[in-house]
């Protein structure tokens, strides 16, 4: 009787082994996901949600015009833009064309494309005019046709100018930096986010700050220099 006994305690102290092993996984796993939930939360109080992508972005300084083309296939697919990792800035290559003419052109592109065996797909987040104002034309949690490989991740911006340089003039310019420096502090990008069309494509875009390297860094420069003092050099 007695060797019955101890093998049955024997069986005993294993299954109460294995219930103690089993618990401890348990509660090991269970522990893990509460440390990763509560670093989720925490990272997303710190951020302010800033990784969350806004249709618009609120600046008083700024004073942006909402003018949203129509939903179309061409220059507003309604496609979801889910995360922004960059900014990119674009010049019209139409010299003397403002701000309200390019919103039209995207927003016509529906209709000028009809029977076309090769359409064009274009737009655009922002337009920035000769006077400095600024006009959306698609909501920044949508894709805009502007910046190829680039599109799904980034908000694009075309900036008019007044001649074939296209170099933007003061107006055009320093509403450049405010929108960038909004954009950057809503999105929490760093001053290598801020690139050209050039520097996806390889095209002549925006071409004054293609050719002029050093013109462009001075751009980045004075976009963080807004951020901190809040003034445009």
């Amino acid at each position: 009787m007695k060797r019955k006994s101890t093998k049955k305690n024997t069986r005993t102290k294993k299954d109460e082994q294995a219930k103690r092993i089993k618990y401890i996984f348990i509660f090991s796993v269970l522990l893990i996901f509460l440390v990763y939930l509560f670093a989720v939360i925490i990272n997303h109080v710190i951020s302010g949600g800033k990784n969350n992508v806004k249709a618009t972005v609120n600046d008083e300084n700024i004073g942006i015009i909402q003018d949203y083309i129509e939903p179309n296939e061409y220059s507003r697919p309604q496609k979801k833009l889910k995360k922004v990792n960059g900014v990119v800035v674009h010049y019209t290559a139409n010299p003397g064309s403002d701000a309200e003419a390019n919103r039209d052109y995207f927003n016509n592109l529906q209709y000028e494309n009809a029977g076309k065996d090769r359409p064009v797909y274009a737009s655009s987040h922002y337009v920035i005019g000769l006077k400095g104002q600024i006009v959306q034309c698609i909501p920044l949690n949508e894709i805009a046709y502007a910046s190829n490989s680039r599109n799904d991740d980034t908000i694009s911006i075309e900036c008019c100018h007044e001649d074939n340089t296209g170099r933007f003039n003061d107006a055009t310019y320093d509403s450049l930096v405010k929108l960038v420096a909004a954009l950057c502090d809503e999105y929490n990008l760093k001053k290598d986010d801020i690139i050209r069309h050039y520097d996806v494509t390889g095209k002549d875009c925006p071409r004054y700050y293609v050719k002029h390297e050093k013109k462009w860094n001075k751009f980045k420069d004075d976009v963080f220099m807004y951020m901190k003092d809040g003034k445009s050099d």
